[in-house]
């Protein structure tokens, strides 16, 4: 299951939704939150992206709370139905630590895309440097773009064997 809610979170999952999506081995449930909703809906588009599960949680002017929370209340039914062997997020946006928690809670692994990065300020930029931690813990894979990414984990006692540099989605996009 691949669970991401904004534009630059598609724009960096579309690569490896085709991959999954191209091999037999492979099922693979397409989840939005919708917390970017008209950016969201055009590079799904554009990337020919149907998305099988909409959390639709985009409201104007609400809380980053609002958001985490109408994630996990809204993403676990959907995790109980469809019981995923794996989670995959994208980034730091309070979608993919959201959907990250609700992974976890549920049992489900959680693998982090985008992982490693940081900016060692927790409050800059805000909220992602937070969620890129948050995610950090409970994450079982982390694919680190660069190898200074895998160092970040490595250096945050992270086992270095749930780390694998991948490089970078956005340039495969």
């Amino acid at each position: 299951m691949t669970v991401y809610g904004t534009r630059p979170e598609a724009i960096k999952v579309a690569p490896v939704i085709a991959a999954v999506e191209a091999d037999e081995r492979f099922e693979n449930i397409v989840v939005v939150t919708g917390q970017h909703r008209e950016m969201l809906d055009q590079v799904n588009e554009i990337f020919g992206i149907v998305p099988d599960a909409d959390l639709d949680v985009f409201g104007h002017g609400q809380s980053l709370s609002g958001i985490a929370a109408k994630i996990l209340a809204g993403l676990a039914p959907v995790l109980e139905e469809h019981r995923p062997d794996a989670v995959v997020v994208q980034g730091d946006t309070t979608t993919s630590t959201a959907a990250a928690l609700a992974a976890f809670y549920a049992g489900i692994p959680v693998v982090h895309l985008e992982a490693g990065l940081r900016s060692g300020d927790i409050t800059s930029p805000f909220p992602e440097e937070a969620n890129r931690k948050i995610t950090s813990q409970i994450a079982a894979l982390h694919l680190a773009p660069t190898s200074e990414s895998r160092a970040n984990l490595v250096r945050e006692s992270i086992d270095p064997a749930a780390i694998a540099v991948t490089g970078n989605t956005v340039i495969d996009a």
